[in-house]
Order: C-alpha cells, then sequence, then structure tokens
C-alpha cells in the first residue's frame, strides 16, 4: 500500500512541473482571436481611447478606430439597445474594447476555447477595484436588457456568411476566423434585445460593480480587491505618459502561474521519490 501512495506522490510530482505554464508564454503575447495581430508592436496612430497601448499594441489602426464608432464592423454591436447609453457609459465600454484588442499584457488569463471565431480568450482578469466601481457608477443611469452581454441577443437580419479578416471584453466578441483565416458564419444585422427581456437601469441588472464586471462578458474580468497603484490588477485604461502598470501586474502573476520555484525544485522532488519507491520496494 505504502508504495502505491508513493508512485501517487511521484506521479502528482511529474504532472506539476510539466502542467506548469512558462513564464515567457504569458507575456508580451496576443490572444488567438478575431482582430488581434500575431504579435505585439507598436502603432503610433492608435486613435484617441486606445492610445494608451500605441508603444505595443495587439491591434491595428484600424481596429482602434472601429472600437470607437456605434455598430462598427468590429462585432456589429448597438450600445443603443436599450436608448440611448450616456457618453460617460459608453467610455468605458470603449476603453474595455481597446483593453481587450490592445493590450499585450493579458497573457496570465489567456484560456484556450474552441469556437468558431476565436481560439482563445480571457478568464477573470483582475480589474482594479475603482475600474470596475467607476464604470458601475458612470453607467447606472444608462439602460439595457441583459446581465451576461456575450450571448443571447436576438441578431436582427440572422447570420450571414462575412469575408475571412473583415472583422476580439468589447461587442458579444462573435465573428469571422482568427489567426488560422477560417471563415465562419456570422450575424450580419446587429443586436436587439431578446423577446420579453425588459429594459432597466444598469444596477438593475449588475446590483454591484463586482457584478458588473464578471457578469457582463461571461467572466472575462472580475473585481480586484486591490487598487490602482498596487501592481496586483490590471486597469483598464491609464496615461501612457506614466508608463503602462500592467507590464507589472502580469509578470507578477505570470510568475505565480507558471509555478515559480517548481521547476529549480522538482529534480530534488523527483530523486527523493525514486529513493522511497526503492526503499519501500
Amino acid at each position: 500500500m505504502a508504495w502505491r501512495l508513493t508512485l501517487f506522490v511521484l506521479l502528482g510530482l511529474v504532472a506539476a512541473v510539466g502542467g506548469a505554464r512558462a513564464k515567457s508564454d504569458m507575456l508580451n503575447v496576443c490572444m488567438d482571436a478575431k482582430h488581434h495581430k500575431p504579435k505585439p508592436s507598436p502603432e503610433d496612430k492608435l486613435h484617441d481611447q486606445c492610445s494608451p497601448w500605441r508603444k505595443n499594441s495587439c491591434c491595428s489602426v484600424n481596429t482602434s478606430l472601429e472600437a470607437h464608432k456605434d455598430i462598427s464592423y468590429l462585432y456589429r454591436f448597438n450600445w443603443d439597445h436599450c436608448g440611448k447609453m450616456e457618453p460617460a457609459c459608453k467610455r468605458h465600454f470603449i476603453q474595455d474594447t481597446c483593453l481587450y484588442e490592445c493590450s499585450p499584457n493579458l497573457g496570465p488569463w489567456i484560456q484556450e476555447v474552441n469556437q468558431k471565431w476565436r481560439r482563445e480568450r480571457i478568464l477573470n482578469v483582475p480589474l482594479c477595484k475603482e475600474d470596475c466601481q467607476i464604470w458601475w457608477e458612470d453607467c447606472r443611469t444608462s439602460y439595457t436588457c441583459k446581465s451576461n452581454w456575450h450571448k443571447g441577443w436576438n441578431w436582427t437580419s440572422g447570420e450571414g456568411l462575412m469575408e475571412t479578416g473583415a472583422v476580439g471584453a468589447g461587442g458579444t466578441r462573435e465573428g469571422s476566423g482568427s489567426r488560422g483565416q477560417r471563415p465562419c458564419i456570422l450575424p450580419t444585422g446587429y443586436n436587439r434585445c431578446p423577446a420579453n427581456a425588459a429594459c432597466h437601469p444598469f444596477d438593475f441588472y449588475f446590483p454591484t460593480p463586482a457584478a458588473l464586471c464578471s457578469q457582463i462578458w461571461s467572466n472575462s474580468y472580475k473585481q480586484s480587491n486591490y487598487s490602482r497603484g498596487s501592481g496586483r490588477c490590471i486597469q483598464m485604461w491609464f496615461d501612457p505618459e506614466q508608463g503602462n502598470p500592467n507590464e507589472v501586474v502580469a509578470r507578477y502573476y505570470a510568475q505565480i502561474m507558471s509555478g515559480a520555484g517548481l521547476s529549480e525544485a522538482w529534480p530534488l522532488q523527483f530523486g527523493l521519490a525514486l529513493t522511497l519507491l526503492w526503499l519501500l520496494s
């Protein structure tokens, strides 16, 4: 019985070492999604709210321009699905789109997905507490009809085939092929509220800032307990003249998620396990 237990420990150690993601795989990377570039690079002319990422960006200039438009080709998403969205509220959604499309610092939270329009998504990115709170406050007087904007809309024009490359949290993020240049079936109209979905102020569907951040894009984000400047949370937007604070945050979480110290310790652990196995045999 003892040798079996030791064997399980040995196998667990090997699995832990093999399962840890390399730190380098999580830093300065772009998602494999709809509009993202294969690798981040400078984009000197990024537009307005996307400009903080101009020194190192996963989005193109054209994507940054489209991120500021209503019902743009990026996602055909109608922000005004329950009447006119307040400008202060819409500003946060533009910044959200810019972060999602342009940031090369989301690597620790990138997950593989099997979807027709993208191969990767972000999950549980820890947005700074203030970002969620201000987003929620500025949107309280705007209206919506859903708590999850990622799916479940009524697309007015049905579906149609859009060309690969014609068109990645902003919009429903439902769209064309990713880097593999795969065409797919897409909604060609724009989103409308589902039948029997009533329009209410944001705080009806999102009673707290944490609910807004976590629910609106299927847990792409979550509200962090940390504040801006802590080095432990992602800022949705920042002053580029002060540098990109999200670089430090990405390094911190990449260090944790890569199993810091595990790669150095595994030879000793492996040797000890083999010794125990030999003694018990």
